[in-house]
């Protein structure tokens, strides 16, 4: 989750270099979808100025909803002599509970018990005209280290440590970020490089039972990135093509295909169940379930109602990706402990004044999880 964002005049920083690399395929790309609302950007070829939370351009007559790309693309590598070696305590996620894309990174952490090994700390749920903004001390908000910036005592808001590496940064302040406490550099702001930063550089220091863990399985690999490809086009990013959309072509063509893709999902998965496998390939959590999990557990408590994605919800309208969903939240810490439904729910609700202007958000559904062994009463009746 991020946002665009012109450098402040005053702002002093000692500046820091950064490696800028060739850009990720479509499947890999983060995504940019938040805006201040009280700075405007300046279009140089049609001289029109334009508020930067208008997350779809008003001159773009298509009404669709377009992200951008991570700037910081650097890595942790084994490799003899990388910049960035694996080293227990070295670096800081800096993350949102709300954020899907810094989510996928709290469950990998989780999965491959790096607990001890990278720190983390999460902002505050809400998104305002500076941007994410670090907790007060004096504020109690749920969520494991959702505390003040623990590297930067002076640091208000993430943009500072954007800025900190670059004054002149002018790209969006995004979360998740990797923090080398040593040298005070930005690792990487792109989650899909992040997680699979986080496989294997670590294995040398863990234990065997994480070492073992292989979240992107050689014989997989190829399935797990044809997947990734339309799962991230159709549904980690559908469901904000849909939200975001600002004409009803742009929204009914993004909705329908969310919800053709989402039968696509269903449809594999309820033959992975009937072979009484139990992951999107399987018997063993690959990267394919951490990546759809963080879009498909936010699904029913808000892209349903504020994201206007309401063909369906996951509860009564798919079986089996239910039962999918569920399984990880209820059996596998690593899901259930790192999602935060208050953060979630007033996150989006709150920060997204474009689409709910009185901030409102709404009670339901209840519970924000189905246990396993309940069903809601038209599946019940069905069954």
């Amino acid at each position: 989750m991020f946002f665009n964002l012109l450098r402040p005049q005053a702002v002093q920083h000692l500046s820091r270099p950064i490696r800028r690399v060739r850009p990720l395929s479509a499947a890999h790309q983060s995504f940019v979808f938040y805006t201040l609302p009280t700075i405007y950007s300046r279009n140089m070829a049609t001289g029109n100025t334009n508020k930067i939370t208008d997350w779809v351009n008003p001159n773009d007559k298509s009404g669709e909803f377009k992200r951008q790309q991570s700037v910081f693309r650097n890595w942790i590598s084994r490799e003899a002599g990388a910049q960035f070696p694996p080293e227990k305590g070295r670096y800081h996620l800096y993350v949102s509970y709300a954020c899907p894309w810094a989510h996928r990174t709290l469950i990998t952490r989780k999965l491959k018990g790096l607990e001890d090994y990278i720190s983390f700390s999460s902002v505050h749920w809400h998104l305002g005209a500076e941007g994410w903004r670090f907790p007060t001390p004096d504020e109690k908000l749920p969520g494991e280290n959702t505390i003040p910036d623990p590297l930067h005592p002076d640091f208000t808001h993430i943009r500072q440590v954007y800025f900190s590496n670059d004054p002149n940064y002018t790209g969006r302040f995004t979360v998740p970020v990797l923090f080398d406490k040593k040298t005070g550099l930005i690792v990487s702001n792109e989650s899909s490089e992040i997680i699979r930063m986080l496989y294997h550089e670590f294995d040398g220091l863990l234990p065997e039972q994480y070492k073992k863990i292989d979240l992107f399985p050689p014989t997989l690999q190829s399935e797990i990135e044809a997947s990734n490809d339309w799962i991230y086009n159709d549904v980690n990013n559908g469901v904000y093509k849909s939200g975001f959309a600002t004409t009803q072509e742009a929204y009914e063509k993004a909705v329908t295909t969310l919800f053709s893709s989402l039968d696509r999902i269903e449809a594999h998965l309820t033959k992975q169940q009937s072979a009484s496998k139990p992951y999107f390939y399987g018997d063993q959590i690959t990267e394919a379930d951490i990546r759809l999990y963080t879009t498909i557990i936010r699904f029913d408590p808000v892209y349903v109602q504020h994201f206007k994605c309401n063909l369906r919800d996951i509860r009564s309208g798919y079986p089996a990706i239910h039962r999918w969903v569920r399984r990880l939240y209820w059996d596998i810490p690593a899901f259930r402990d790192t999602t935060d439904f208050e953060h979630i729910k007033f996150h989006y609700t709150k920060s997204h004044k474009q689409i709910n202007q009185f901030a409102i958000t709404p009670l339901g559904p209840v519970p924000d999880v189905l246990p396993k062994d309940q069903e809601v009463r038209a599946v019940q009746t069905a069954e």
